[in-house]
């Protein structure tokens, strides 16, 4: 496997990382996008995500890389394998990937001791991130994600400034409101940016690992305008009622959507399910911003029982 040099990854430089020193500083000072050390590099990796992100370009990823003919290997050494990554995205954090994956862990083993799989999937939902070490450009590897198909919507970071090459933006059956997709068709049904949420998601399912992802309805009921309300609402519906579905495949798949379950674009795709899971996916993203500090996990002491979990969920070696 070659090691490359991917640059900043922007996934990590547009996302609030909360000092623990201080905690009452103000949260909206850390997602600048207009100045910052790293605003150039940051800038031109969205813009040629952007540009070259189309629907066409989706599913040739989807052709080169459903079918996981590229690796074996078990998670954990996924998992370790991050550290080869050249993260320059985060000015104050020099430790390894890895690091990440098991504070995100541990982050939701402390708040959810006994939702096993929850704290599984904090370790492994970045490991899609390993195609940047077979050579896939960082643009089509990390970065918030999208829909391809339809109209980019305002939500989507650097909108009115990056998409101008876009060859999609300008054609007429994939600009407007829902393109080539129907009205709550549900986002199961939409072809979103190419990059290592959807990339994990597939192997998981190809390797049929048994991470939760059953669906039971709430106490809402199943009409999509209820559900919207737990969006506009979040404290209404809380992650510990027993009305919230389990979705741990979900979490993978979508937690990089920003535009959607942070901006609240792209609702008319949604369907019930969708909109049942906007409170366990910002559930999860509270441990992937938040558990950053300079105080390192031990890893070598935890790797045992997270091995515990792979064992569990998704053992043995992979294919990828």
């Amino acid at each position: 496997m070659r090691v490359v040099n991917i640059g900043p990854d922007p996934s990590l430089a547009y996302r609030p990382i909360l000092d623990l020193e201080q905690k009452d500083k103000d949260k909206t000072e850390y997602r600048n996008f207009e100045s910052g050390s790293l605003i150039d590099r940051v800038y031109n990796t969205y813009k040629l995500m952007h540009t070259n992100q189309t629907l066409d370009f989706v599913k040739q990823k989807h052709s080169e890389w459903s079918g996981c003919g590229h690796a074996q290997m078990e998670v954990m050494e996924a998992v370790i394998s991050l550290d080869q990554l050249v993260d320059e995205s985060d000015p104050d954090v020099d430790f390894p990937n890895s690091y990440h994956a098991f504070q995100t862990a541990e982050g939701i083993r402390r708040e959810h001791p006994h939702k096993d799989w929850f704290q599984l999937v904090g370790l492994i939902h970045d490991i899609g991130k390993i195609m940047a070490l077979s050579g896939e450009p960082q643009w089509a590897v990390v970065g918030d994600t999208f829909p391809v198909g339809c109209r980019f919507q305002n939500g989507i970071v650097f909108r009115g400034s990056t998409f101008v090459d876009n060859p999609d933006d300008k054609n007429p059956a994939y600009n407007s409101e829902c393109g080539i997709y129907k009205p709550n068709c549900g986002l199961d049904n939409v072809l979103m940016s190419w990059g290592h949420d959807e990339y994990l998601y597939r192997v998981m399912k190809f390797n049929k690992c048994t991470i939760p992802e059953e669906v039971r309805m709430g106490v809402y009921g199943s009409t999509l305008a209820k559900r919207i309300q737990v969006y506009k609402n979040p404290a209404a519906q809380s992650v510990n009622s027993s009305a919230v579905p389990r979705q741990g495949l979900y979490m993978i798949r979508f937690h990089s959507f920003y535009p959607w379950h942070s901006h609240g674009d792209y609702m008319h795709l949604c369907d019930d399910k969708d909109m049942s899971m906007i409170p366990w996916v910002r559930e999860f993203n509270k441990f992937d911003l938040y558990t950053k500090t300079t105080e390192l996990p031990d890893i070598k002491k935890l790797k045992p029982y997270y091995q515990s979990l792979i064992d569990k969920y998704c053992p043995g070696v992979l294919k990828w």
